[in-house]
């Protein structure tokens, strides 16, 4: 399907109104293919666009928006140990992870809940309590715009970090997500790595896959406001990463601050905790706000512009950067 004009409100989970001068949207992984060839893709500045968990528009795009919306999951392997599911880019992530849980396949019951299509998954490596998308993913399908090639990218090629890919890079706007491929464990090892995770399952009865992603959703429910009552994108800001020594350097004025050690010596820094501390969390500027219960959530409450969030994101920014020395990055891309 291709218009032109086409309002994204209901394709960015901010409800932001803005307008895309062209757009396409595709069910099936030829009609992409099909498009390309017609040389449209070569006439304008292209944004993929999935489920709209992860962006702000501040103002209308000119350019093309391409829109997955390929359905279907289907087991491509079987074996005693494992399953390798091939998930199209448009199904809704939370319905692949609520089906890998009703047939107790294990990896992505900690991803519970997260907003978005799964084509979005390997491409900012979405990540909660412990769990990565890389943990599972084994390969991602996609087109390349320049020619409609299609190609299959091992993990180890998606260059995949923290919230980070190929496709967020050397990729970004020249691949089509269209299909990802997981390899789920059928005999869980549950991560419980996180003690509020493993609090809320004994709440549950117990610890069991089921119950590993019930807690998840109940903790982002109270944590997180509903992007269909207050827009959001979940975490504005990624958790920075910080040598060791910086850390320290942040410690002597910050006691308190906490800090995750990472394999290579590295220090991770809850963002939410800077912003609290520095007076945000519940806070509005006009409609655009920090959310009551968790500060790394920017919020639409009620018909802000996309420029007012965004001017909001760089006062609290400019904030955490004077008190802390730490400068915060943004998890959302802004238009």
């Amino acid at each position: 399907m291709y218009t032109r004009n086409k309002d994204l409100k209901a394709f960015n989970t901010f409800g932001i109104s803005c307008l895309a001068g062209s757009f396409f949207q595709f069910s099936e992984e030829e009609e992409l293919v099909s498009f390309i060839r017609t040389g449209k893709t070569e006439q304008h500045e292209i944004l993929i666009l999935g489920g709209g968990s992860n962006i702000l528009f501040t103002r209308d795009f000119q350019g093309l928006v391409i829109h997955p919306a390929i359905q279907g999951i289907r087991v491509e392997h079987l074996t005693n140990d494992y399953v390798i599911a091939n998930v199209g880019a448009g199904v809704i992530w939370d319905d692949f992870v609520a089906w890998a849980v009703d047939r107790g396949l294990g990896g992505v019951e900690n991803l519970s809940y997260i907003p978005g299509l799964t084509g979005a998954s390997p491409v900012q490596n979405i990540g909660a309590y412990g769990a990565e998308a890389e943990d599972t993913v084994i390969s991602v399908r996609c087109v390349m715009l320049s020619n409609g090639e299609t190609v299959e990218l091992t993990s180890g090629e998606c260059n995949f970090s923290y919230r980070n890919s190929i496709f967020k890079n050397d990729l970004k706007g020249k691949a089509v997500v269209t299909a990802v491929r997981f390899k789920l464990s059928r005999n869980p090892v549950l991560n419980l790595a996180y003690p509020d995770v493993a609090n809320e399952c004994e709440l549950l009865g117990g610890t069991s896959l089921d119950n590993v992603r019930k807690a998840v959703i109940n903790i982002r429910r109270r944590k997180l406001p509903d992007p269909l009552e207050t827009g959001n994108a979940g975490s504005f800001f990624k958790n920075p990463v910080v040598s060791a020594e910086k850390f320290n350097e942040c410690l002597k004025e910050n006691p308190q601050l906490p800090g995750h050690h990472l394999p290579d010596g590295e220090v991770k820094i809850p963002a939410g905790w800077m912003i609290e501390k520095c007076g945000w969390k519940g806070k509005t500027i006009g409609e655009a706000g920090v959310h009551r219960n968790q500060a790394l959530v920017l919020v639409n409450i009620g018909m802000a512009k996309g420029s007012e969030i965004a001017d909001l994101a760089t006062e609290i920014k400019k904030s955490v950067s004077e008190r802390f020395g730490v400068e915060l990055e943004p998890e959302v891309e802004i238009i």
